[in-house]
């Protein structure tokens, strides 16, 4: 691991964004480690500031995975490969994305196919093991994901986001011509809007606070957005909707998902609230005979995001409202966190272009 002290640079070093603790994000030189068997160099074009960054950066810890030191975020990003992967027919300076979910392979639940649920998985930029919000960084070749030639460091880091909202809605599954409330329009959010629409959901009514986010709701297909769940019960989700999904980091959020479910509803939970805990009166969702699911990370769902990017089926540039370099990632980590109007996803490019 690197200082989060500022140096000259010296060879085989870089820069990158440290999470020393709960509101600390520096800029600090990075010593690039040894390469372990397997592994091969990126150079990150892009990383996304992903909302479980956010939560890093405002309680110091999600659960249990807390910041005992400080290490480099970052889970959502591509990159230019430093070197040939003849085996995957992929030249030195291609562009690629990056799975981050480094799971075991062996235990139970990856046999079953849920690689997401591995508890031996080591999570790239997810305390301790550092991430991409870094000049270069050594992943496992396994992990590396070609792209199509169209596509630019963007799209190769919004797959994995995208990759989220796509496990979400599968979890979801939604009935042909149904009626869907979501929660929250952030990226994951929007992401799921437009994944409800081409899974065949009829209206899709999304309640978010931000006015600059409500419109993008709006442009990206919902039915109708709502700034409270008092207001969208109150107008077009009077007796509540059979499927609700949720995007956001509200404590709050669970007990207004039962809030905007009929009876006999279902709940998937994407989002993952602030303090990690939820406030919840039993009784209402009780009473409703509430299904409920919780959604964690995604699964093998890159294949699908890529075609869906590719095809214009769903639109991820219109997610990114900043693209900053490393030097103002500190400070757009504070705007987000504060709930600055006009964010919506900000990507960071700690690097200048593919390697020589």
């Amino acid at each position: 691991m690197g200082s989060p002290g500022e140096s000259d640079i010296p060879f085989r070093s870089g820069r990158a964004v440290f999470l020393c603790g709960a509101g600390d994000a520096r800029v600090g030189r990075f010593a690039l480690r040894e390469p372990r068997p397997g592994e091969t160099l990126v150079a990150v074009a892009a990383v996304g500031i992903c909302g479980s960054d956010l939560h890093y950066y405002r309680d110091g810890r999600i659960g249990a995975a807390a910041i005992v030191e400080p290490f480099v975020p970052g889970h959502e990003f591509g990159g230019y490969l430093c070197e040939d992967l003849p085996d995957r027919g992929l030249r030195r300076g291609a562009l690629v994305a990056v799975d981050p979910n480094v799971a075991c392979g062996r235990c139970e639940w990856c046999r079953k196919g849920w690689r997401n649920l591995c508890p031996e998985v080591q999570f790239i930029g997810a305390p301790p093991f550092d991430g991409a919000m870094t000049q270069r960084i050594w992943v496992p070749a396994a992990q590396i994901v070609s792209l199509p030639e169209a596509f630019g460091p963007l799209e190769a880091a919004m797959l994995e986001p995208l990759g989220v909202a796509i496990h979400a809605v599968d979890l979801a599954k939604p009935r042909l011509l149904e009626r869907v409330a979501t929660l929250g329009a952030g990226p994951i959010g929007l992401l799921i809007l437009q994944a409800l629409k081409i899974a065949g959901a009829a209206e899709v009514h999304v309640i978010e606070p931000q006015a600059h986010r409500r419109a993008v709701a709006l442009e990206l297909g919902a039915t109708d957005v709502a700034a409270s769940v008092d207001d969208f019960l109150k107008g077009a989700g009077k007796g509540g909707c059979p499927l609700v999904v949720e995007a956001t980091n509200s404590p709050d959020a669970f007990r207004e998902a039962v809030a905007c479910a009929r009876i006999g509803g279902r709940i998937v939970l994407a989002g993952i609230p602030d303090g990690d805990v939820y406030k919840l009166s039993a009784s209402p969702a009780r009473r409703r005979g509430l299904e409920v699911k919780f959604a964690r990370r995604m699964g093998d769902d890159y294949p699908r995001a890529i075609e869906l990017v590719r095809s214009g089926r769903i639109d991820v540039a219109r997610l990114v409202s900043h693209e900053v370099g490393l030097d103002d990632a500190p400070r757009m980590f504070d705007a987000l966190a504060r709930g600055e109007p006009g964010l919506l996803k900000i990507l960071v490019h700690p690097s200048e272009g593919a390697p020589p």
